[in-house]
């Protein structure tokens, strides 16, 4: 895939495990319907870069961020929170503030389980525009939809509704098991750029127009 542009790419700041893969499906079918691109330190398959490193260097490539830290909550076996989330959080207000030029335009958003469960742990992000999905799918697609369709209104672009977006979200999903016997995968261990090159197939395939414009 041809590097994206900077203006188009939404840095995914979320949790990498099993429970947490059917929201990171979601989101990324949401910020592509969007017209955006997702990337996220899934992409990069190099064994010789550290981890700090490639999250520097996709917050160099993106303008939006969208971070989810509705997991920082109490290992169970070691009884330590994982702060992975707001450490990448951070470092993405750090670019905007002190890297100049284009990275001060950067966006993020910042979502939750509930409202202001932030402030018990990280109250400095007191003012950022945080949101609470509750735990679900569509919570979380409406939460990314709604806040990328309002950057999109210098650009007079208009997105799906949230109902629309979810319903061809299903409708992919429905589907995708079909797309992968065709290419021989396995939908179930499909890798990040394997998923989100499916996704951009089937929207090129499905595109949507808003209502007057078919």
């Amino acid at each position: 895939m041809a590097r994206p542009r900077y203006e188009d790419c939404v840095f995914l700041n979320v949790p990498f495990d099993t429970r947490y893969e059917p929201f990171i499906r979601a989101l990324v079918f949401t910020v592509h319907d969007c017209g955006f691109v997702a990337r996220c330190a899934r992409e990069i398959d190099n064994s010789g870069q550290v981890r700090a490193e490639k999250i520097f260097e996709l917050v160099a490539q993106s303008q939006l961020g969208v971070h989810d830290i509705s997991r920082t909550s109490l290992d169970p076996r070691h009884r330590l929170p994982r702060f992975n989330m707001p450490l990448e959080l951070g470092v993405f207000l750090g670019a905007a503030h002190f890297g100049g030029g284009r990275h001060g335009r950067k966006l993020c958003l910042v979502l939750d389980r509930e409202p202001y469960r932030y402030q018990k742990y990280c109250s400095d992000i007191s003012g950022q525009d945080i949101r609470a999905h509750h735990g679900r799918i569509d919570g979380l697609v409406k939460s990314v939809r709604d806040w990328l369709s309002s950057h999109l209104v210098s650009r007079n672009i208009q997105v799906p509704g949230h109902a629309t977006l979810f319903s061809r979200y299903t409708a992919f999903k429905r589907q995708l098991p079909a797309q992968c016997a065709a290419l021989q995968l396995d939908p179930g261990e499909l890798l990040f750029n394997e998923y989100r090159t499916l996704v951009a197939g089937w929207l090129l395939a499905n595109p949507w127009a808003p209502p007057g414009r078919l």
